[in-house]
């Protein structure tokens, strides 16, 4: 069973709003839809058991983005749809994530010469459009009301790493003690 924060939880706010100012307002992208999907998951993710919630048919944990395409692909063989959507999903969702909040993670990986590493080849951007453009053809069962949404998350994947790399920037900016200072006499 994976962790779930409740739906009223104060970090639901806190994403939401942040989310949805930095795509309104910085980027001039007003998509509820969008906006709603990643503050969701930004909070999803704040657990770290759902960054690597793919199992192998082991039951092991997949870590990687190379073992992930390698799961979607497999599984994609055999006729797991379900499977092979929630796959490709997760590779979209944990490469935007991790290039909007941590770019800094993939630069190390790809400048140390961590050549032993199993991502140093692949490029985030290019597997996570891919993988949402696969989510958006997924039209059966429930899936049918949401592949607008991933047709968006995959032509504008550049512009959402942008939007959370905002939201990161605010996040920081919150956390300078100037800041706190400023909100709390602001606030009482």
């Amino acid at each position: 069973m994976e962790p779930r924060i409740s739906e009223h939880h104060p970090l639901r706010r806190l994403f939401g709003t942040l989310t949805e100012r930095s795509f309104t307002e910085t980027l001039g992208w007003p998509d509820f839809n969008v906006t709603y999907y990643l503050s969701n998951l930004l909070v999803d993710f704040a657990h770290v058991d759902n960054l690597h919630r793919i199992k192998d048919q082991e039951g092991k944990t997949v870590e990687t983005v190379v073992e992930l395409l390698y799961q979607a692909e497999a599984t994609g063989q055999t006729s797991e749809v379900d499977r092979e959507r929630e796959v490709h999903r997760h590779i979209g969702d944990f490469t935007l994530f991790m290039t909007g909040l941590f770019p800094e993670c993939l630069s190390y990986v790809k400048a140390s010469g961590l050549i032993h590493h199993k991502d140093f080849l692949v490029d985030y951007v290019k597997a996570g459009k891919r993988s949402y453009g696969i989510v958006a053809k997924f039209q059966q069962g429930d899936f049918k009301e949401t592949p607008a949404l991933f047709q968006k998350l995959s032509a504008n994947f550049e512009l959402c790493v942008t939007g959370l790399g905002f939201v990161r920037l605010n996040l920081e900016r919150m956390q300078d003690p100037s800041f706190r200072k400023a909100r709390d006499i602001l606030l009482h």
